[in-house]
Order: structure tokens, then C-alpha cells, then sequence
């Protein structure tokens, strides 16, 4: 009986987002409940952040080549030739992962959340989704609309550094564990401005599951200004904006696969050893 490669793709999808908003939400809530027990602060976000992509590219790598979030999938489709007919059903599929993990978070620290936040406002709606500035005043919508551009455009170009063949990439199956080292240093460098999503389906996933769980303000930021749509437009301009300075800036100039470079003449080797060189 031949099995559904696509429905397997999809399912990979899925579950490989899942676990990534399970490491990554599931860090923020414990941070966030235990504010006064000494329960993790920025560092440990970001590193439970970094082991929830790892542990989620390891989860569906093989079946669908581990997206996990909107914005790659997009610039995938753009500049790597995954097929456009696949890119809602691949989107939805992760923002589907996203929801259920961050079901999960609700219900596991439900006590806690009601414990600091019985009203559940935006004190610990941070938990489950971005804001400027951490849902602190000072970061301007549109600072934070190009923070998020600037932090995909990392995300998707370093990717693809990673994953292009010509391009002498992580060997041994090693590469899930850069693109999470990749994230964590994310998170370090570019998580003040607009909480690093970096990820539509990230974002919107449990921002969703909050407004249907008491979240009133789970659309807008602590201002009141409608926030929902900017972890969404931003991260997926800044996929296209990382994807295209990979194409362009660097893949045109690789060598083609199996001809290597020599550093001291910038020939390659298949060049110099040729009768006609």
C-alpha cells in the first residue's frame, strides 16, 4: 500500500512546530510565573527557544525538510524552488503545531497563569505572543515592524547558507543543531525590540489559542494598537529580503556541485586542471 508522501509531509510539519512551541512558549511561562522563584530569565528563553528548533528540525527534516515557520517556507518557494502549491498547506499546517503546543502551555500552567494574572491581561499574554518591547513602552510600531525584518532576514539567509549543497554545509546530520545555535543567538542579539518571532506561525498560533482562553487583548500590544498582523507581514518580508541576498549575493557565485574552490587563485580546481585552463 503506497503511502500519502504529502499528508506525511504536512503531519511532519505539524508535530515539528509543536515541539518547537513547547520548548519555546513553555520556557516563557515558566519565566513568567516565576519571576520571584528563580526560574530562568532571558538567557534561558533563548536557549529553550534555540533546543525547540533543533528538536523540531529533527522531527520533520525527513518527511518535509523541517520549515517549521511561514517565512522560510515562503522564501523556499521563492528562491529554492518549493513548489507556491504548497506553501498555504505547509503555513497552516505549522500554525495548526503552533495552537496545540501553546493548548498545551495554557492548560499545564494554568494554575500558575491565574496565580500572577487572574485576569489574564497583558502581563502574561507575552507568554504566548510577541509585543513591542516586550509589552514595554519605548519600542514604536515601526521599529519594531523592522526589527522583525531584519531578525527573519538573518534567520533565512543563514539558513540557506546551511543548506545549499555548494556552499560546504554541516555534515553528519548536524545542521538542526546550528540552525538552533542560529536562533539562540537571535534571541541574544535581537530579542528586545519586538521579542524575536521571527515566525509567523510561531506568533499567531498562540496568539489565537489566547484569544479564545480569556486573552482579550491578544490582538493588540500594551498600547492598544493592533499588533496581530506585524509578526506576520514583517517575518515573511524578511524571509524574501534574507532569501534574496542569499540568492544574489553568494549562490550565484558558488562553484557548481562537485568542483571546489582554490583559495590562493580564486579558480577552481577543475579550471586549473584542465589542458585548456
Amino acid at each position: 500500500m503506497a503511502k500519502n508522501s504529502y499528508l506525511g509531509e504536512l503531519i511532519a510539519e505539524f508535530l515539528g512546530t509543536m515541539i518547537l512551541i513547547l520548548f519555546g512558549v513553555g520556557v516563557v511561562a515558566q519565566v513568567v510565573t516565576n519571576a520571584d522563584g528563580g526560574m530562568g530569565d532571558h538567557d534561558s528563553i533563548a536557549w529553550a527557544w534555540g533546543i525547540g528548533v533543533t528538536m523540531g528540525v529533527y522531527v520533520a527534516a525527513r518527511l518535509s525538510g523541517a520549515h517549521i515557520n511561514p517565512a522560510v517556507t515562503v522564501a523556499l518557494a521563492a528562491f529554492k524552488g518549493f513548489p507556491w502549491r504548497k506553501v498555504l498547506p505547509y503555513s497552516l499546517a505549522q500554525t495548526a503545531g503552533a495552537f496545540v503546543a501553546a493548548a498545551i502551555v495554557r492548560v499545564v500552567y494554568a494554575d500558575l497563569i491565574f496565580k500572577v494574572d487572574p485576569d489574564h491581561t497583558i502581563k502574561t499574554q507575552g507568554i504566548f505572543s510577541t509585543l513591542p518591547g516586550n509589552g514595554l513602552d519605548g519600542v514604536s510600531i515601526p521599529t519594531a515592524f523592522f526589527d522583525q525584518i531584519v531578525g527573519t532576514a538573518i534567520l533565512v539567509f543563514v539558513v540557506f547558507a546551511l543548506v545549499t549543497a555548494t556552499n560546504n554545509p554541516p555534515l553528519s546530520n548536524m545542521a538542526p543543531l546550528i540552525i538552533g545555535l542560529l536562533v539562540v543567538g537571535i534571541g541574544m542579539a535581537w530579542g528586545a525590540n519586538a521579542g524575536y518571532a521571527i515566525n509567523p506561525a510561531r506568533d499567531f498560533g498562540p496568539r489565537l489559542l489566547t484569544l479564545i482562553t480569556g486573552y482579550e487583548t491578544a490582538l493588540y500590544d500594551q498600547n492598544g494598537a493592533l499588533y496581530f498582523w506585524l509578526p506576520i507581514v514583517a517575518p515573511i518580508i524578511g524571509g524574501l529580503v534574507g532569501g534574496a541576498l542569499w540568492k544574489f549575493a553568494v549562490e550565484g557565485f558558488l562553484p557548481a556541485e562537485g568542483e571546489l574552490i582554490a583559495p590562493e587563485a580564486g579558480k577552481t580546481a577543475s579550471s586549473e586542471t584542465s589542458p585548456n585552463a
